[in-house]
């Protein structure tokens, strides 16, 4: 068993260290680019005239640096080569071990900076979970059309699971969606709501689930949309603001929306499994980026602790226990998580693998045999990073508390982890249901049974 990366890794992200050194931040650094990164961060990100939606010049910045992460191979690593990607067979683990480094290293700034500013999931490393939707589940025109057009930025879309008055519980989702014919084209009637659609200021579709037959709580019986963002009968409603501006989660109504047959993503009723497609890797990803924050705001404090000399003892920060005790313990977390990180990461790795050799559905394996550990990763994570950061404040004092230093906004930013993606309680009942061997919803092995995997 080696607990070391293998070489080609430590490799890649030295590769991608040069590409950050010798083009991102230059960029950054250029004109007044670097209001978006220092105290400045919020009001120069936030258009607050406009309902508290980014700014373009923000939006424009972004979309500069994805292009030359695309331009020098690095932006789609995670996608098949059909893609412009690399399908390398350890994805999960090369893509785990790059947000922790580049949420970690302390030049990027643990994920506030240019090459890896996770406010909006920014990254010169891309994740696309749409278009592994997409590509798993759209048929040829949706997957030979949409695909190519959102690598060239021109398609866009928001994910519409959640609504006004049903969020982890999305079986029971109100928004309905019945058979009708109009000007002669067979289709559907969609009529509902749904809230938190990110990026609905400039989406060009929306991925709408609405139920289309069984009852409230059946996860059969939903379907996946993909509806044009200026189809009559859709209006935003609201643009909510957040702890975190700018916004762009919009709250949107759909009042008689009406799409063709050719609309549906995947089969009819059978629309949850696509919601589920990619899921596994968001967490686990997520996981990686909150424990490197996490590692970066005890360096930090570290750092600090270690500098400042207080009350004219000539002693360090440092030297008090009272300082040094809740470092160790978040710091002895951040080791532990970072291991089980990158276990999973080539568990899920070894199964796509598998799948591939003998068939099967990995994400199906994933969650049958994984999620539990995935689901342990991404909630301690999350509460990890805000834990870590809250103790760089501390030990900052009013520096700390200040816009002039980092952790309050890793504090906001990563405080919405622990909701979005699977709330923390959603994910230890999953943890749970692994643990004690419950069938059903969230089930798996048992606890005990053999498990394979190395780094």
């Amino acid at each position: 068993m080696n607990f070391d990366y293998p070489a080609e890794l430590t490799a890649h992200l030295a590769t991608l260290d040069t590409f950050i050194e010798s083009t991102i931040l230059p960029l950054q650094h250029r004109d007044d680019n670097n209001r978006f990164f220092d105290h400045r961060r919020e009001y120069a990100r936030t258009n607050w005239e406009a309902g508290g939606l980014p700014r373009k010049e923000w939006e424009a910045l972004l979309t500069q640096a994805r292009l030359l992460a695309d331009n020098a191979g690095h932006y789609r690593f995670a996608l098949p080569k059909c893609y412009g990607g690399t399908s390398h067979p350890r994805t999960n683990l090369y893509m785990s071990a790059i947000r922790f480094h580049l949420a970690s290293n302390p030049i990027y700034g643990g994920g506030l900076g240019l090459a890896n500013d996770l406010q909006n999931e920014h990254s010169i490393v891309g994740n696309f979970p749409d278009i592994f939707m997409l590509h798993h589940f759209g048929n040829e025109q949706q997957k030979n059309t949409f695909i190519p057009a959102r690598l060239r930025g021109e398609f866009r879309t928001t994910f519409g699971l959640t609504e006004p008055d049903h969020g982890s519980d999305a079986t029971f989702m109100s928004t309905a969606a019945e058979r009708k014919t109009k000007d002669g084209v067979n289709g559907w009637e969609i009529n509902g709501a749904k809230k938190w659609q990110t990026g609905a200021h400039h989406c060009t579709h929306m991925i709408i689930f609405a139920r289309t037959s069984g009852k409230s709580g059946s996860a059969r019986g939903i379907t996946a949309f993909l509806v044009p963002a200026n189809t009559e009968g859709i209006e935003i409603a609201s643009y909510e603001w957040t702890f975190n501006m700018p916004t762009d989660h919009a709250t949107i109504t759909l009042n008689n929306v009406f799409v063709p047959d050719s609309a549906i993503l995947g089969k009819v009723d059978n629309g949850l499994a696509i919601a589920q497609t990619f899921v596994h890797e968001n967490r686990i990803r997520q996981a990686a980026s909150s424990c490197g924050a996490a590692k970066y705001c005890l360096d930090r404090a570290i750092s600090r602790a270690n500098e400042r000399t207080i009350w004219g003892e000539g002693r360090k920060l440092s030297e008090h226990q009272g300082i040094q005790f809740p470092v160790v313990e978040l710091m002895t977390q951040v080791e532990m998580l970072r291991l089980l990180i990158l276990r999973t990461s080539v568990r899920m790795d070894d199964i796509v693998l598998e799948c591939e050799r003998e068939g099967g559905v990995p994400w199906v394996r994933i969650e049958k045999e994984l999620s539990g550990e995935v689901a342990m990763s991404n909630y301690w994570a999350n509460r990890l990073a805000c834990q870590a950061a809250d103790r760089a404040i501390q030990i900052h004092g009013g520096d700390g508390y200040s816009r002039h230093y980092p952790f309050e906004h890793i504090y906001r930013h990563f405080r919405r982890y622990r909701i979005t993606e699977g709330s923390e309680e959603i994910q230890m009942r999953k943890v749970a249901a692994y643990l004690f061997g419950m069938g059903g919803k969230g089930g798996g092995k048992k606890a005990g049974e053999k498990e394979k995997g190395k780094l």
